[in-house]
């Protein structure tokens, strides 16, 4: 109870089990704090939204989208700005009061009730925290859903940002929220809302692939450069490709160039981007390698999405964060998905120099469900000749942990006979290896962003159907997927809702598991960890 602060809710939490004195990822105790205490207001206007829609009143639109802000705004590497946080918090409370006044003297959890002063607001996030007496498994179950919760409403935003809209899915957020304040609920009613949450992350990803494709055309197979060019450059990571439209709308013609860094890449593997002859190519690796990489940039950075890591002074005045993402003392890019002013970045850019060589050569990825389909029957006979043995699905996220270079020997080591699907930024350990191709398939099919988790989804469904078996299980892939943060773990519950057995998930099982919780996960669904690379080869390939 001495503890500064505590989360786990991230692979590399302190030691397996939780940081106490500060985030691994730079998060320190205030701004934890703050994180913690939207997160139980924001519970709080789940409470009374849901409690709205019970009684048959309306919720305002505002409502559905602060609360899946909230919620994003505390994923791992979002959000380092405690006044920001402290902004939402108030913001909350405002809202939630207002929405509550229609609902009488109904009876309501504190979390839908407490006011406070800004200056108390630190003292009530240390009473609001994951450090409760109940039982382990209750939070450990309690916290599975909420950072499930918290994928799926990253999700959404995404989707909200080109249009995508689904009221059902905000309901679900918002009444499981309210839900997790619920002391009533037992181990096996929340094991049964983690998986439906797993049933609503299909959903969210499937909104957001429609909204995606929609907007920007099927992914198609593409070599994206990995060289840079003369002119300035603005950098652009994360995930929001509309913030990257934006961006490149207000480029054109400027004599500035757009790169994409980690999550971006798959940018380019979507029609509509390609029109633009200034957006030029990928810069660098996964989110882990940043510190060097943005600084070996030279010009401004947009950090559209969470993947951001507290920068150095040396180049903290061109790092530039917008929508959820906030770095105290970074400038901060407000607007919606009508209009942001990317201006200051463009002025910023034009007097710094070109971005600095780090490698040369090319990707190929665009491996998305549609591609894959439009090459089903060469996928298939090569299947049945016996050409491809095995699909491994090595989707997830990059980590700077020593233990991930598993990955990359893991790939390496693969038989030739092998494919792996990747979404995720995990592909960085493998995706530029020499691994080659069968009969004009590559080895490695990249089918984009974490979130096209969803793309593997539906081409394991469709091999499925080609092949006619009964169950997905039957078919000869194999899960061997690493994590990071909160939106794997909404993956996770959706490939577990979908009937996915025998996942291996690594580099370690999540700390926010209790050994009670873990082993149902291992009993009922398969759930490995990753040991070593030989005998891990020799278990999922055989």
């Amino acid at each position: 109870m001495d503890n500064q602060m505590f989360c786990f809710q991230c692979q590399e939490t302190a030691g397996g089990r939780g940081c106490t004195v500060r985030g691994v990822c730079g998060k320190t105790p205030p701004v934890a704090g703050m994180q913690d205490l939207l997160v139980y207001v924001t519970k709080g206007l789940g409470v009374v939204t849901t409690k709205r829609r019970e009684a048959g009143q309306d919720v305002p639109e505002a409502a559905d989208r602060l609360v899946t802000e909230n919620l994003f705004v505390t994923i791992t590497n979002a959000n380092f700005d405690e006044e920001a946080i402290a902004d939402r918090v108030a913001q909350t409370i405002t809202l939630r009061d207002e929405l509550r006044e229609t609902l009488g003297d109904a009876a309501l959890p504190d979390a839908a009730t407490w006011q406070g002063p800004r200056e108390a607001y630190m003292a009530k996030a240390a009473t609001v925290g994951v450090l409760r007496t109940e039982n382990e498994d209750v939070r450990s179950l309690r916290e599975l859903t909420t950072y499930g919760l918290k994928g799926l409403a990253a999700y959404v935003k995404h989707a909200n940002m080109l249009g995508g809209d689904s009221r059902a899915i905000d309901a679900f957020i918002q009444s499981t929220l309210a839900k997790l304040l619920d002391d009533s609920l037992d181990g096996a009613a929340l094991t049964a809302l983690a998986l439906e949450t797993g049933k609503f992350g299909v959903d969210g990803m499937a909104l957001l692939d429609a909204s995606n494709t929609g907007a920007y055309g099927n992914p198609e197979i593409t070599t994206v450069d990995l060289g840079v060019r003369k002119n300035p450059g603005i950098l652009i990571s994360g995930h929001d490709l509309r913030d990257l439209e934006m961006l490149l709308e207000q480029t054109a013609g400027t004599g500035v160039d757009v790169y994409t860094h980690g999550e971006m890449l798959p940018a380019h593997y979507y029609p509509a981007f390609k029109k633009y002859p200034h957006f030029a190519g990928n810069y660098g690796n996964a989110w882990w390698k940043q510190k060097e990489e943005f600084e070996a940039f030279h010009g401004p950075i947009l950090m559209t999405t969470n993947c951001v890591i507290p920068p150095p002074d040396s180049y903290k005045n061109r790092l530039y964060t917008t929508g959820a993402v906030g770095v105290a003392g970074c400038p901060h890019i407000s607007g919606d998905r009508t209009y942001k002013d990317f201006s200051a970045l463009i002025a910023q850019a034009k007097q710094c120099p070109p971005p600095a060589e780090l490698e040369t050569g090319t990707i190929v990825g665009g491996f998305a469900h549609e591609q894959v389909f439009a090459l089903a029957d060469k996928v298939v006979e090569a299947v049945k000749s016996g050409a491809i043995r095995k699909f491994v699905v090595m989707a997830g996220c990059d980590g700077r942990m020593k233990s991930r270079e598993y990955y990359r020997e893991f790939a390496e080591k693969l038989p030739k006979d092998t494919v792996i699907l990747t979404a995720g930024c995990a592909k960085y350990k493998y995706i530029k290896l020499p691994l080659g191709d069968i009969g004009g398939i590559p080895r490695v099919l990249d089918a984009g962003q974490c979130n096209d988790s969803y793309s593997l989804v539906r081409i394991a469904l469709k091999l499925q159907e080609v092949f006619g078996l009964a169950s997905v299980n039957d078919l000869p892939v194999v899960y061997n997927i690493a994590w990071y943060e909160q939106k794997a773990v909404i993956v996770l519950l959706a490939l577990l809702y979908l009937g996915v057995k025998n996942i291996h998930l690594g580099p370690t099982l999540p700390g926010f598991l209790s050994p009670n919780v873990a082993k149902v996960l291992v009993e009922n669904f398969g759930i490995g960890t990753i040991t070593d690379v030989e005998s891990d080869l020799a278990a999922m390939i055989g």
